[in-house]
């Protein structure tokens, strides 16, 4: 990771040019706080060249732009990597404990275990699209899966108060006719959602540069696969497990007037 000082903004798509042209195809050029700073980030050839590497990168960036200095220099080990692997769990373990218990005092607990079932799927086959592309995974990815959990959570909460609703509403019906009643009745509405979510991710993608585009890919990927989780999985599951009218019927308080429970 080099950090290049230069006397004003310079152009970052010459600039990525001028890395890909020494050498560089992969390198990642961003931009640096407010400062006129530039960080190139790229993964070494080998280990034991790591330094090697980022001296000849800087000082190529330094002889073709005059006033720019290097700030600092620095190798990110895999000591590093490991400790921000294990935060990276860590935030989606704690994200979807959080939405197991908020589904589940918000509904009933088959619609949480439907809800987990929904957005571990989502992350999955997203993270498994990068590993079967070899696009590079990195922090703006796991920003970008952290949000498509939080999509798919909103997707699935309207879909559950629907049939929540339906479950109340009509008297007759079993749970799969029900269902299926209210996922008709949403599911104009989450796919209006996702398509205009997707135009921006779209735009994002084709003009947001090389540095957002792991993040727009992300969302692409797990807002097209949380769309589907959200009908196909979350309320399957939770009708899989046995779900009823009753589960969701509000509790009758005791009638004090005819001594009643």
């Amino acid at each position: 990771m080099v950090e290049i000082g230069f006397p004003k903004v310079p152009d970052l798509n010459a600039l990525r040019k001028l890395v890909t042209v020494s050498g560089f195809p992969h390198a990642d050029v961003s931009r640096f706080g407010h400062h006129p700073v530039v960080l190139i980030r790229l993964r070494p050839r080998h280990k034991t060249v790591g330094k090697q590497v980022a001296a000849t990168l800087a000082r190529t960036v330094v002889a073709h732009y005059p006033g720019s200095r290097v700030v600092s220099e620095e190798l990110i080990g895999p000591q590093v990597g490991s400790a921000l692997r294990e935060k990276g769990i860590t935030a989606m373990v704690a994200t979807l404990v959080l939405i197991l218990l908020y589904v589940a005092f918000r509904f009933e607990w088959r619609f949480a275990v439907g809800a987990i079932a929904a957005t571990i799927h989502d992350v999955v086959f997203t993270i498994g699209f990068f590993s079967f592309t070899g696009i590079g995974f990195n922090l703006n990815v796991l920003a970008a899966i952290l949000a498509i959990m939080g999509y798919s959570l909103n997707d699935t909460v309207v879909v559950f108060d629907r049939i929540r609703e339906d479950f109340r509403k009509y008297r007759r019906g079993t749970p799969l006719e029900l269902m299926n009643i209210a996922i008709n009745e949403t599911l104009s509405r989450t796919l209006m959602t996702s398509f205009m979510t997707l135009l921006v991710v779209i735009a994002l993608l084709l003009v947001g540069g090389p540095v957002l585009r792991g993040f727009s890919i992300a969302l692409f990927v797990g807002i097209l696969v949380g769309t589907y989780s959200s009908i196909f999985i979350a309320s399957a599951t939770a009708l899989m497990l046995g779900v009823d009218r009753s589960d969701l019927l509000p509790r009758r308080r005791e009638d004090l007037a005819d001594g009643r429970p």
